[in-house]
């Protein structure tokens, strides 16, 4: 072997080493920041959220106060995880899990992804849908795969954390 080839071979060899460096920098910065705006609105186009249907009120029309049944549920607590005891109010805006700090539930669970899982109400029930979570959400040891309804009492678990919904 002469030394032009044995000097191709390590150029080549130090271009696939540092191709892997910025990769692994890569996943560290989407990991550690969250996605660019590129993908997450390349994901925005190809998620579909449910939206539900504009109210429309007849004119003059006083809106009725909202009545808090029995049966549905009041708040989601944290039964399991490093947030144990924790729990939310439930009113009718969706709940966003995930470690990103805009989440209204922040997990600093390592097997959470950054915008992991919502629960919303709709029809007078609270579903839970998985956001493209890398390590899956689970509804009773069943892997959600789209928005599901969430029964009171049934746990939701979310890599080491588990929630509850309860009246």
């Amino acid at each position: 072997m002469n030394s032009l080839e044995l000097t191709l071979i390590r150029i080549g060899f130090l271009a696939v080493l540092w191709l892997f460096v910025i990769a692994a920098v890569g996943v560290i910065r989407t990991d550690l920041f969250g996605q660019s705006s590129r993908s997450s609105r390349r994901r925005a186009d190809t998620v579909p959220h449910p939206q539900p249907p504009p109210r429309v009120a007849p004119p003059r029309a006083k809106p009725k106060p909202a009545r808090v049944s029995r049966q549905m549920p009041q708040q989601l607590l944290v039964t399991a995880g490093s947030l144990a005891g924790t729990s939310l109010g439930l009113t009718d805006q969706q709940i966003t899990i995930g470690r990103a700090g805009d989440a209204t539930l922040v997990l600093s669970d390592d097997y959470a992804s950054t915008r992991h899982a919502r629960l919303f109400p709709q029809d007078g029930q609270w579903l839970v849908e998985d956001l493209g979570s890398t390590n899956g959400t689970y509804l009773d040891r069943q892997k959600v795969t789209g928005p599901t309804p969430v029964p009171v009492g049934v746990p939701i678990r979310i890599g080491k954390t588990v929630l509850e919904l309860r009246r």
